[in-house]
């Protein structure tokens, strides 16, 4: 039921146009609240220890944010398989606008193995690789004439000034040659090996698509903050898996919500929630229709404006009445 449900979600996303070509994975940590002996251990970030919980996977687009989907319940032994059951839910159903190209993921999602799987369905990946002591100290010995310096943009429209050193590799497991960045410069000990098997796109687009793999990162932290995902009661697992689905559900109507206001397409929920719905409201019921006047609020005629489409619409859990808002006269 529940990925019934987010494949028409899914489809109804894609129709509007709202898929670019790059999709990014990653896993979160719900804590359980019931009776843990049946369940895993997992780290959990906002924690930071390892605590009986369940383990969920999310994809969402790299451009407009949008998860379309989310499973829980991935066990340790499964988690280097759900690149795989991501691509079967996918390529099930209807087809989509703009085929998927990228997959983004972190070295901890799946095993070398299964990149060939990537390779065979036609995708290109960009993913980092696990750094062993060994390689940390081949690169510390690798001379300054093997660094290029790079700027790339970040999202606050700035650059910022990498080193990084580009070359192809034979990565066992995968079982043959792969192009591999080092990246380096960014403010910490150790540098990022990023591998992929693009080997045509420019280094910057490459060290970018990678950087923007950050945003499920923080779309997970802004589902604990704001849809309390951390704060599932439920007690069992079926009914966890609902709730997230639930939750990516309101996830949605913020992140539509947003591309329909002009300049606030990039707005993260609470901030949404704080600027335009957080208000009051008369509310005048008649027998033509409905009438809601909003108190003032700095952002209303923007959020006013983009009403004026559902303006005559009516709604059969209403009595086939309208809805028509106004902004109030009146603090």
């Amino acid at each position: 039921m529940n990925t019934d449900f987010l494949k028409k979600m899914r489809d109804l996303w894609g129709k509007e146009s709202l898929y670019s070509d790059t999709v990014n994975l990653d896993f979160t940590t719900i804590p359980y609240w019931g009776d843990d002996g049946h369940l895993e251990n997992h780290w959990s970030g906002k924690r930071n220890k390892a605590l009986a919980s369940m383990q969920a996977v999310l994809a969402q687009d790299s451009e407009t944010r949008i998860i379309y989907d989310g499973r829980v319940g991935v066990l340790h032994r499964q988690q280097n398989q759900e690149i795989l059951e991501f691509l079967d839910f996918y390529k099930s159903g209807n087809p989509h606008p703009k085929p998927l190209r990228y997959v983004v993921f972190d070295s901890q999602f799946t095993s070398y193995q299964n990149l060939s799987r990537l390779d065979d369905d036609g995708l290109l990946f960009i993913t980092i690789r696990r750094r062993g002591k060994h390689m940390i100290h081949r690169i510390g010995q690798w001379p300054k004439t093997s660094w290029k310096t790079l700027r790339v943009e970040r999202s606050s429209n700035k650059k910022q000034t990498l080193q990084v050193h580009d070359e192809k590799v034979f990565l066992r497991g995968y079982d043959q040659e792969i192009r591999q960045i080092i990246v380096t410069g960014r403010g910490k000990v150790k540098p990022a090996v990023i591998i992929t098997n693009d080997f045509e796109k420019p280094i910057a687009q490459i060290v970018q698509k990678y950087a923007r793999r950050w945003l499920v990162e923080k779309a997970i932290s802004e589902q604990i903050e704001f849809f309390h995902l951390n704060r599932m009661s439920s007690s069992m697992v079926i009914k966890v898996d609902f709730d997230l689905v639930m939750t990516l559900l309101a996830y949605h109507l913020y992140r539509l919500m947003a591309h329909q206001l002009e300049g606030f397409s990039k707005a993260t929920a609470p901030t949404l929630f704080q600027k335009f719905l957080a208000n009051q409201a008369d509310v005048n019921i008649k027998k033509e229709g409905i009438e809601v006047y909003l108190k003032k609020k700095r952002n209303l005629p923007l959020l006013l404006n983009m009403m004026d489409e559902f303006q005559n619409l009516n709604y059969p859990f209403l009595g086939n009445k309208k809805i028509r808002f106004f902004g109030a006269s009146y603090t």
